[in-house]
């Protein structure tokens, strides 16, 4: 039973990955503090932010999907960081790969759980 967004495993899953980007990011050029960092940063957060605040509105079966919505949407844009991480070569493409499997993976159930839920 989901009792809190805790419960949802999405969120656990989007929580983690932005506290391995976090401890990641630390290796990045002091130069990128204002730019490539805090933007990475600040997105995968966001993923499981909008998890939490749209359970919070799941009464509203629309607020919580608008919700999923935005929090996808800072996935993807998650996924263009990374991408310049990866190219600029602040992380090594095995790096890069484990962490596109993450986004792949938290994709694929913010998707279902979309599609899936019902207030």
């Amino acid at each position: 039973m989901i009792k809190s967004f805790s419960d949802l495993e999405v969120y656990r899953l989007s929580y983690q990955f932005s506290i391995d980007i976090f401890h990641l990011s630390k290796q990045f050029p002091v130069s990128e503090k204002y730019s490539l960092t805090s933007q990475i940063i600040r997105s995968t957060r966001s993923i499981s932010a909008n998890i939490a605040e749209g359970f919070g509105r799941r009464i509203y079966q629309a607020e919580f999907k608008k919700f999923l919505i935005y929090s996808t949407g800072s996935l993807e844009e998650s996924k263009v960081w990374l991408n310049f991480a990866k190219d600029c070569e602040y992380i090594t493409p095995q790096q890069f790969n484990l962490l596109q499997m993450k986004t792949n993976e938290i994709g694929a159930k913010l998707y279902k759980l979309y599609i899936n839920w019902k207030s």
